[in-house]
């Protein structure tokens, strides 16, 4: 077995902010479903909202042709939601694959930072899409010249933290804080043309 630890902040959706305790658990890179599978099997349903690890909608060219990819935006990572910390670090104790849950001092759990909550929060869609799976999309941009304007999607939201955008292999980077390091995420976009951008902006 491999040591794993949980990381809490706040997390919401559709309440107030604080509601709920957002947590991070570290696992072994491609063990994510059959974690989330124990936990959903062996952790009481109600002391969590939600367990998922989210992924990103790409797009990559092959023979010419570009087609449609679902990855795993942070491998060897796991969300779960919760408003009963106590009652879920209890529960997780049964989960075999999770052999240590960190907290700090005295403290059940390290909360997030502020910063480090909201950037998920900006791009994933609270939408389920089955199976407990939450998806960063593409996002719509529009090339003239050397300027590129983010029309929609995920990116819209998160502006500010874009480092780099590779028309070429249709790939935005984004800088977040994550773990108390810098952490660069490859989102996908799409390409609009000048009709359907003027359309939209």
């Amino acid at each position: 077995m491999w040591g794993s630890w949980c990381y809490a902040g706040s997390f919401y959706h559709g309440r107030d902010r604080g509601d709920c305790l957002y947590y991070v658990i570290q696992v072994a890179p491609g063990m994510e479903d059959r974690t989330e599978a124990l936990i959903r099997g062996r952790v009481n349903r109600k002391v969590y909202d939600h367990c998922f690890h989210p992924i990103r909608h790409i797009r990559k060219k092959f023979q010419g042709q570009w087609r449609d990819f679902h990855e795993k935006l942070l491998p060897g990572y796991i969300f779960i939601s919760s408003d009963f910390v106590r009652e879920l670090y209890l529960e997780l104790g049964q989960v075999p694959m999770l052999t240590k849950l960190l907290g700090k001092d005295e403290e059940l759990f390290v909360a997030l930072h502020e910063e480090e909550t909201q950037w998920l929060e900006d791009l994933i869609s609270l939408e389920e899409l089955g199976d407990g799976c939450f998806e960063v999309g593409l996002s719509q941009v529009y090339a003239e010249e050397n300027r590129v304007t983010v029309l929609s999607g995920p990116l819209k939201n998160v502006e500010g933290r874009i480092r780099k955008i590779n028309l070429h292999r249709r790939i935005a980077e984004v800088e977040v804080e994550f773990m108390n390091r810098k952490t660069v995420l490859f989102l996908g976009i799409e390409m609009v043309g000048k009709k359907e951008a003027e359309s939209r902006i």
